[in-house]
């Protein structure tokens, strides 16, 4: 796994930690997209659900087949809105 930057979360039960900002790994049967970071408006990842129809989106991953399935003008707005979102926090 390839991974960029420091993100350190903490829960409200206050267990806290730090990982990575952004991710990417190669499975077997697609690639997952880390955005590990957050903002005012909840998860970075979700919020491009509509914009990447074909992936698979969930709180903070964007899985995907291929490459060429994603709108990558989009890909490239989400990734530097979660390169920014700690340092907006």
């Amino acid at each position: 796994m390839l991974a960029y930057g420091r993100w350190h979360y903490e829960y409200a039960t206050g267990r806290e930690g730090d990982w990575f900002r952004i991710g990417i790994a190669s499975n077997k049967n697609y690639i997952s997209l880390y955005i590990s970071a957050g903002d005012k408006c909840g998860y970075i990842a979700e919020q491009y659900k509509e914009a990447l129809p074909k992936a698979n989106i969930g709180k903070a991953c964007v899985r995907f087949k291929r490459l060429g399935d994603l709108d990558l003008v989009a890909l490239k707005k989400m990734i530097r809105h979660g390169v920014r979102a700690g340092e907006e926090l």
